[in-house]
């Protein structure tokens, strides 16, 4: 499968597979050490570049209190690079300087200014955005002195593209793995077959011992299928995104309605939910449920790697998701992923 554990430069242990909540300072604050009784978070991630815009707290974080200090929170942070943001409007920021802002604040784990691509990119744009990457990732090797930074997988929607880039990655040789860039293939219908396909083909790449982390990935539903695929960190804002929707989460598939709530079919043991619901919870309950619920599944499935029966967990899932999504396309894309894992190379 892959190893259980990372270890951060600065020497803290932290089992995998884990989840890291998008840090949100007027919500997720109060959240960072868990819950009495309850799943804890063992990490964050921070986008450094609306630290790094905002003059006075970038100086400060960069000269008096370091990241980990200003989120008074001493478990795994890992910073994004403001690549997502570079997508959809100009940064005026180049790679060295964020990488080198992260580095110096004390991320523990930092990313490149990687160049997103969309599925809509045709191969030679996918090709070109590889190769810069690439290049920013090298440039990114040769300044990170304290942390560790993550080799960004890219090649948007060609197989061969993200298999290469992965290979180049290995060749570098990064400690961690981040796959980039996968968001827009989730659907709405959980088609995950080209999602498991990359991650898979990636680990195979890499090999047992380098984390592999799915960028934006954070439906509890989900979530089982990519571990199984060899995903063993993640990191998503779903859990504000799904409950500002009225979506509430449960690991079978998220609901708008308290049917099976009422039909005694799902029962919740996070501290907002009652033990008999009437209706579903809304505001900050909502999103401290969703919250909750991401980590305890991340919980469960460490259960099921320790025992053994990922699998059946896997079955378990599909039997309630079917049931409550019949036009679901969760099954029938993970048995195509399945099929193609057991399929013989030459076919």
């Amino acid at each position: 499968m892959f190893s259980r554990e990372f270890v951060t430069n600065r020497g803290t242990r932290h089992r995998l597979p884990m989840f890291l909540p998008v840090y949100q300072p007027h919500r997720l604050a109060g959240l960072l050490d868990g819950w009495e009784d309850g799943p804890a978070v063992d990490g964050c991630i921070v986008n450094a570049y609306f630290l790094y815009k905002q003059r006075d707290l970038k100086r400060r974080l960069m000269t008096e209190q370091n990241l980990h200090d200003y989120l008074s929170f001493q478990r795994l942070v890992a910073t994004d690079s403001g690549a997502f943001q570079g997508f959809t409007r100009r940064l005026y920021l180049n790679n060295a300087d964020i990488v080198r802002f992260q580095d110096r604040i004390g991320s523990d784990v930092l990313a490149p200014l990687d160049l997103v691509t969309p599925p809509g990119d045709n191969r030679v744009t996918a090709e070109a955005k590889l190769r810069a990457t690439e290049t920013r990732i090298r440039q990114a090797l040769r300044i990170v002195e304290r942390g560790v930074l993550a080799g960004v997988q890219q090649g948007g929607r060609f197989p061969d593209l993200r298999h290469e880039s992965s290979s180049v990655l290995r060749d570098l040789g990064v400690r961690y793995l981040a796959l980039g860039s996968l968001v827009p293939f989730f659907t709405r219908n959980h088609d995950i077959r080209f999602v498991c396909e990359v991650s898979a083909d990636a680990r195979r790449v890499i090999g047992p011992d380098v984390p592999i982390h799915l960028y934006g990935a954070g439906d509890p539903c989900e979530l089982p299928f990519l571990v199984a695929s060899g995903v063993s960190i993640f990191d998503s804002a779903s859990y504000g995104h799904f409950a500002r929707g009225g979506w509430y989460m449960t690991p079978y598939g998220s609901l708008r309605d308290i049917g099976p709530i009422r039909a005694g079919e799902y029962r919740c043991a996070c501290p907002v939910c009652p033990p008999a619901m009437t209706e579903l919870p809304g505001g900050d309950d909502l999103f401290r449920h969703n919250l909750w619920t991401i980590l305890a599944t991340m919980e469960e499935i460490t259960r099921r790697l320790d025992a053994g029966t990922l699998a059946a967990y896997l079955a378990e899932v599909l039997d309630v998701h079917d049931a409550w999504f019949p036009g679901s396309a969760l099954r029938t894309s993970w048995r195509t992923v399945e099929d193609g894992r057991d399929r013989p190379a030459s076919s």
